[in-house]
């Protein structure tokens, strides 16, 4: 009896020890600065407006992006949530009904023009260039769809680098963060893509590569939204992969083909 008394009393002693002991929180909780709210409440305000104004609390916000990126849907600010919204992406929204363009804009025709207004200094001009053509090659070789750089003569999509603002709704933000937009086909500024030159563009895999971001901008300019397929190329975040011999993935195909149809064999 003495013997079960005792064993009794070092239970509850270690349950006493463990309860007093506060527990460390869960690696996917973490810390949550107040730096980390406000970035978040940003970026939910221009990647997850919704058209009905009652929907834009920053929780319905929050899972709809949640939600998007294929994460655990929980309305909560997590650390891999706050992860997620840190990195480098196209300044693109990510809701088909938080946009300027109404509908599902295409271009009339299939032979389209594009214009360099400017350069980057962070690369070669030749480099560059040739950046840019791979970029829309990869949308023609699935498309009927075909590119032809011009001089000064008007072009349908106009390609510009630029910090900060830059004469349109969408200044950017510095070195990271957003890296590129471009808008979906249409008159004046419809079609044209921008860079930020804060960027360090590259054509490896150091800085920023200039056409994996291109290809993926020039997808908005022929009418596509963002993708929740990770391993697409019209995901909103960037990530690296090999330019040798690249070849567009199946979600990317399957939607471009939809707006403009099949290469003619």
């Amino acid at each position: 009896m003495q013997k079960l008394q005792v064993k009794i009393l070092m239970l509850c002693a270690l349950c006493y020890g463990i309860l007093a002991v506060p527990m460390p929180p869960k690696e996917s909780e973490g810390v949550i600065t107040p730096e980390d709210r406000k970035h978040a409440e940003v970026y939910l305000k221009n990647f997850y407006t919704f058209a009905n104004k009652s929907r834009n609390t920053f929780e319905e916000r929050l899972r709809e992006m949640q939600r998007f990126f294929r994460m655990k849907v929980t309305g909560r600010l997590d650390t891999a949530t706050m992860t997620m919204m840190k990195a480098p992406r196209c300044g693109m929204p990510d809701m088909s009904e938080f946009r300027a363009v109404v509908g599902r804009p295409i271009w009339p025709k299939t032979s389209l023009t594009y214009r360099f207004v400017n350069f980057t200094s962070k690369l070669p001009q030749n480099v560059a260039t040739d950046a840019i053509k791979r970029a829309l090659n990869v949308w023609s070789q699935v498309t009927p769809l075909t590119f032809n750089q011009v001089g000064d003569d008007q072009a349908d999509i106009l390609i510009q680098f630029s910090r900060r603002s830059h004469n349109d709704a969408g200044p950017f933000d510095g070195p990271n963060g957003v890296l590129a937009h471009a808008y979906f086909p249409g008159p004046g500024i419809g079609g044209d893509a921008h860079f930020d030159e804060d960027e360090t563009w590259s054509n490896d895999k150091t800085g920023y590569n200039l056409f994996i971001v291109a290809a993926h901008e020039l997808g908005h300019s022929l009418g596509l939204e963002h993708s929740d397929v990770p391993s697409a190329l019209m995901f909103p975040a960037y990530h690296y992969v090999a330019t040798d011999n690249f070849r567009l993935p199946q979600d990317d195909i399957a939607r471009i083909q939809a707006l403009y149809g099949r290469r003619p064999s």
